[in-house]
């Protein structure tokens, strides 16, 4: 921290969409935090947001920035490949981390990032901000307090209806990105069904992938630039079976590009033995019975609500300043990569694949 006050002094790796919105949050944090330096593959843009966000230095690499004696630590908004990389690289130096999700390219990726993490006494925290929202931090405060029993099983998913994201491009490649929808948007609900099941232990799962709409070059969505000479060889949609070591089970469905009626929200039912909790958008339900009757009780985001990301940046400056364990642990992201490989792994064999928890 720097000298003379107490801010912890932040540089962020990667200047593009995902960067500029933890720029935008953290400098809402004035007085926690600095952001001291940027840095961009393409130095021009890292330039552009260090002078829109008034960040005094712009380093030329990662391994510059991360060697700066004025970064206490790292943001890392990279493309998937260079996650586990640059994370270990920050970790090696002494840096706390705030990882974006998946927590790398595959299974093995992770576990250098978590022996990595083992072997450092600093903060690693996954950027999984879903579970800052307003209404799953509702439904979770019901189910820690035993409202809803034992959650023996949930559903969660994302469908989008037309959304390919920059086809061709880094995002649709295996080996740049690991993956298609499950690791893009499937890894947010998969992280939040855990945790509002109260963080079950997985053992195995059963899953398949499809690729139907990619290789037509259709289903494209808005998000990021095509390139049409580029390759596409990741799923469109997936779906997957996951069991716990306690008996229960999740069920988890995403795709990128369907034929189905969707309104494209993202959505999570739990089922517990006493009540239940839906979530999909920015609603949610709690449900019981009682008097021989079903209840339902409405949830929704109040007013001047300050939004996830907002406290998941200041969590993370917490967990820095006083040592604390993230809520999104460096054990919650090795959790969603070792259960993403699997359901790949079972789609190729057409078996079910026991997790190795070994790192």
């Amino acid at each position: 921290m720097s000298s003379g006050s107490n801010k912890i002094r932040l540089g962020i790796i990667g200047a593009g969409n995902i960067g500029n919105v933890h720029m935008q949050e953290f400098s809402k944090l004035g007085d926690l935090c600095e952001i001291t330096a940027v840095t961009d593959a393409y130095l021009p843009l890292a330039e552009a947001r260090a002078k829109e966000h008034g960040i005094a230095a712009v380093a030329a690499s990662p391994e510059e920035l991360i060697a700066r004696t004025d970064v206490d630590a790292v943001v890392v908004c990279v493309p998937n490949q260079f996650h586990a990389p640059i994370a270990v690289q920050a970790l090696e130096a002494g840096k706390h981390v705030l990882l974006e999700k998946p927590m790398a390219i595959n299974a093995e990726a992770a576990r250098q990032i978590m022996r990595a993490a083992r072997d450092s006494d600093k903060t690693l925290m996954m950027s999984h901000q879903m579970r800052w929202e307003s209404v799953p931090m509702q439904i979770k405060a019901q189910a820690d307090r035993g409202e809803l029993g034992r959650i023996y099983t949930a559903k969660t998913g994302w469908y989008r209806r037309k959304g390919i994201p920059g086809w061709g491009t880094w995002f649709t490649r295996m080996d740049q990105s690991g993956g298609g929808p499950l690791i893009d948007i499937g890894v947010h609900m998969l992280d939040l069904a855990l945790y509002l099941m109260g963080n079950p232990k997985p053992v195995s799962v059963y899953g398949a992938t499809y690729a139907e709409f990619g290789p037509k070059k259709k289903g494209i969505g808005t998000w990021g630039k095509p390139d049409w000479n580029g390759v596409y060889d990741v799923e469109d949609l997936a779906t997957a079976m996951i069991k716990m070591e306690d008996g229960s089970s999740l069920t988890l469905e995403v795709s990128w590009a369907v034929h189905m009626d969707t309104d494209s929200t993202p959505f999570l039912h739990l089922m517990g033995s006493e009540g239940g909790a839906s979530y999909r958008g920015s609603r949610g339900k709690l449900l019981t019975e009682k008097f021989d009757r079903p209840l339902e009780t409405e949830l929704s985001v109040p007013e001047n609500d300050e939004g996830a990301r907002q406290r998941l940046s200041r969590h993370f400056l917490e967990c820095v300043r006083e040592g604390k364990e993230p809520i999104t642990s460096a054990l919650s992201g090795f959790t969603n990569s070792l259960i993403l490989e699997a359901i790949y792994e079972s789609s190729r064999t057409g078996n079910e694949v026991k997790l190795d928890w070994n790192y």
